[in-house]
């Protein structure tokens, strides 16, 4: 059986690097930053995918989705804000730092409550596995361009199925960690009972 450590190394490091991948993957077909740098081998893509930045702004990314399913769309968005765009608007100077602050903290907190589980409590260490690689995932992209790659993008359609009417904000894997993890550790705290303590 997996220690808790390794099962947070593995959950946490396989959603962090599906992360980086998918993202990776909507540069290289949402946008023409690769064409921009003349980037041909994988290495030369790489370095744009990790230099490149600002790609709204130079009008490199494709207006047109790609559309997955009806309600399912990819398109390359770049969010300066927390999840679903919330902050977004706020100042640089104000944002950046206030991000970088919140990352710590969350990983922190994650760390501090994890290592308190028993080896046992596998649903709790899964939780907090999946919020731990989503938090570190958004904040490698805060770190290295000032903002989030989101891409996926929900839609309900109404019956005449070519004009959104309820639509999701666009979203990538990390958030689908956190919101995953967090909504797990809300459903622990809800609706698990634990255990009374016996009286003396």
């Amino acid at each position: 059986m997996l220690s808790k450590w390794k099962l947070l190394a593995l959950i946490a490091g396989v959603w962090f690097v599906a992360d980086q991948v998918t993202k990776y993957l909507a540069v290289e077909h949402l946008t023409a930053a690769f064409t921009a740098a003349r980037a041909h081998t994988f290495g030369e893509k790489l370095h744009a995918f990790v230099a490149q930045k600002d790609l709204l702004e130079r009008g490199l990314a494709d207006p047109i989705p790609v559309t997955v399913a009806p309600f399912w769309q990819h398109r390359y968005t770049q969010n300066r804000g927390a999840a679903w765009g919330v902050l977004a608007g706020a100042g640089e100077k104000f944002r950046v730092p206030f991000f970088y602050l919140v990352s710590l903290v969350a990983v922190i907190f994650i760390f501090s409550y994890y290592r308190k589980l028993s080896n046992n409590q596998r649903y709790l260490q899964v939780a907090l596995a999946l919020v731990l690689g989503g938090a570190v995932g958004n904040a490698l992209d805060r770190l290295l361009r000032g903002y989030v790659i989101d891409f996926i993008d929900w839609h309900w359609f109404d019956p005449n199925w070519m004009h959104p009417s309820l639509h999701w904000p666009t979203f990538n894997v990390a958030d689908s960690g956190i919101t995953v993890g967090l909504a797990m550790l809300f459903a622990e705290m809800l609706f698990v009972k634990k255990p009374k303590t016996a009286k003396a």
